[in-house]
């Protein structure tokens, strides 16, 4: 069955408001006052994460290759393994898609975002990163070379070796490549997430803030827009540069 460019942007977006409902909400759950799980710690937020993008893969894989963050659209479009008119309508899918997610974790949280009125900037990163160091250079080198390990690890995880051929046609992974993938945002979240929280997902950040902007938050402080430019464009350079060491290297071979 032929699937539709829009059915396929519809499940983009669906994946990525998932990925964002978890992973939003597990911040959320270990961060704000009253929650069960308040101070459970960076260990649950990266497992919650990678538990979140398994999710939305699992949802949008089979129908849209379940992308869910713009830079691996871009990545992937750039390597030639994804056609260029489909960017834009995915991008948009993946956008509007995460700010859905981050308005449902505000209204699942509200009680808990009303008690933690006193801790503005503890909201502020439910919703969205922020720097432990506000080194901007250096949290924009964190964002690039995070995605570029996650984009180069995905298209890694597509190449001969790594997925089962039928004489000279890729089987893939099927639903099974959610796992590997889980595993990598998992370990990027746990090495390299400690700078800037690990966005590599413009759709991850964006949105979000743009809902913490708009949304009615008691107590609530700006939203970080003298930042907000990094997690967008790290992880779109660092995906760029992953497609042209893919190209190069892949090319050797």
């Amino acid at each position: 069955m032929e699937i539709s460019l829009f059915m396929k942007c519809v499940f983009e977006f669906i994946g990525t408001l998932v990925l964002v409902l978890l992973g939003d909400g597990v911040c959320a759950a270990c961060s704000l006052n009253k929650s069960k799980a308040k101070g459970a710690g960076w260990i649950v937020i990266t497992l919650g994460w990678g538990l979140a993008v398994m999710a939305g893969v699992f949802i949008a894989g089979p129908y849209s290759g379940a992308h869910i963050n713009p830079a691996v659209t871009l990545g992937l479009a750039l390597g030639g393994l994804f056609p260029w008119g489909a960017v834009l309508p995915y991008i948009a899918a993946q956008m509007l898609g995460g700010f859905v997610g981050a308005v449902l974790v505000y209204a699942f949280y509200v009680d808990h975002y009303a008690a933690t009125a006193d801790q503005p900037d503890t909201m502020l990163t439910t919703f969205c990163t922020m720097p432990a160091i506000n080194h901007k250079t250096v949290n924009f080198f964190s964002e690039f070379v995070a995605t570029f390990m996650l984009v180069y690890l995905i298209m890694a995880l597509g190449t001969r070796g790594n997925v089962a051929y039928v004489g000279t046609m890729n089987a893939g992974l099927g639903s099974v490549g959610a796992f590997p993938v889980t595993a990598v945002i998992m370990s990027l979240g746990m090495s390299l997430g400690g700078t800037t929280g690990y966005a590599m997902n413009p759709a991850r950040d964006l949105p979000p803030r743009i809902a913490h902007a708009i949304l009615p938050i008691k107590g609530k402080r700006d939203s970080g827009w003298s930042y907000s430019w990094i997690p967008v464009f790290g992880p779109l350079c660092g995906a760029a540069f992953a497609a042209a060491i893919y190209l190069i290297t892949y090319a050797l071979l």
